[in-house]
């Protein structure tokens, strides 16, 4: 093992080359800003729904002094304009355009509206001691999204071997992020219990099918099946296709199941959803692979319309994220448009 101030230049360097080693779903998009805040921040980069992600390695500092420093910055990264950050891109890429390399990277459109409105820290570190653990712990528990990524660089002649941990699930995390606030200056409210899911993304996911047997689905990654688990029995659900509008309000009515443990009510009697489903083919490839198996939620609908009868006004609440509990004025907006367009709407 190589000594650890050298490990952890070795790591950026890794991670520059390639973000995936932290996550498929991180898209670098900056390195050694200056805050003005008398330091600089080592890592940016953004996740795929548009929230920016701070990333500091503990190098020489102490553990609790990186934690520290890494909320600080987040003070600073909350405040930053949208043309600040496809500047600091501009910068980090030498002259490239943020809105066409996210599109390249996620194949999708970068909603600048929403760009910077979450964010999360990481903390990097081959080690912290028990007071910092339990700082961040507290912090996570809170809802903060903060997390800690353990790691360990070896070199085996010219081979350079990492091994990584989590210190809390990166689903709390990204589950947290989706949840908090927005950005300094915009309005927050409490939370009204109802609950954004987004339907769609992908060409095997037919809305048609949702409608009939009941239910929503998310797969193809962790990142887009993650937060289904913030959904809980009796939840009221708000449902919009991306690109497309919102076409159903429901209330879930059990928990997550894997695509090869889930079954649907047919005249025939309950059957597993693998052998009624239009692109069934398509989810078994990935079903014994825990990582981008489909995962399903049973919903019992109020209110349902075709995809060409979509809800699609300016001004709805949208979000990447499978699910999100918004706390913004435009969701409570969202809502009161949609009750008076679908009239049974179970409440």
């Amino acid at each position: 093992m190589i000594d650890r101030l050298a490990s952890e230049q070795l790591l950026e360097d890794m991670i520059v080359r390639d973000m995936r080693i932290l996550s498929p779903d991180w898209m670098l998009i900056g390195q050694q800003i200056l805050t003005g805040l008398g330091g600089k921040l080592d890592l940016l980069a953004i996740a795929r729904d548009g929230s920016l992600v701070l990333i500091e390695l503990k190098r020489d500092r102490t553990p609790r002094d990186v934690v520290a420093q890494t909320l600080d910055y987040a003070y600073w990264v909350q405040r930053l304009s949208v043309e600040e950050i496809l500047m600091h891109y501009s910068k980090f890429s030498k002259g490239g355009n943020l809105s066409d390399a996210f599109r390249a990277r996620f194949g999708s459109e970068l909603d600048e509206e929403e760009l910077n409105s979450t964010h999360q820290m990481i903390v990097v570190a081959s080690e912290l001691d028990a007071h910092t653990e339990r700082i961040v712990q507290y912090l996570s528990e809170r809802d903060i999204p903060i997390n800690v990524l353990f790691f360990r660089v070896f070199k085996n002649g010219d081979e350079q071997l990492l091994s990584r941990s989590w210190m809390i699930d990166p689903a709390e995390t990204q589950i947290n992020t989706a949840n908090t606030a927005m950005k300094g200056g915009k309005e927050r409210e409490p939370w009204n219990g109802e609950y954004y899911v987004s339907f769609g993304g992908s060409n095997a996911r037919s809305w048609a099918d949702a409608m009939k047997y009941g239910f929503i689905s998310a797969g193809g990654g962790s990142w887009y099946s993650q937060t289904l688990k913030q959904l809980e029995v009796g939840a009221r659900i708000w449902v919009k296709i991306p690109q497309t509008g919102y076409v159903g309000v429901g209330r879930v009515t059990g928990p997550v199941s894997l695509v090869g443990e889930f079954a649907v009510q047919t005249p025939s009697g309950p059957r597993p959803v693998l052998e009624v489903l239009q692109h069934a083919e398509t989810f078994k490839a990935d079903a014994q692979d825990p990582e981008k198996a489909e995962r399903f939620v049973p919903v019992e609908w109020f209110h349902t319309v075709p995809e060409d009868q979509a809800v699609n006004d300016l001004g709805l609440f949208g979000n990447q994220n499978t699910v999100a509990k918004p706390t913004v004025p435009k969701w409570r907006h969202t809502i009161e448009v949609l009750k008076g367009r679908f009239p049974n709407h179970g409440g």
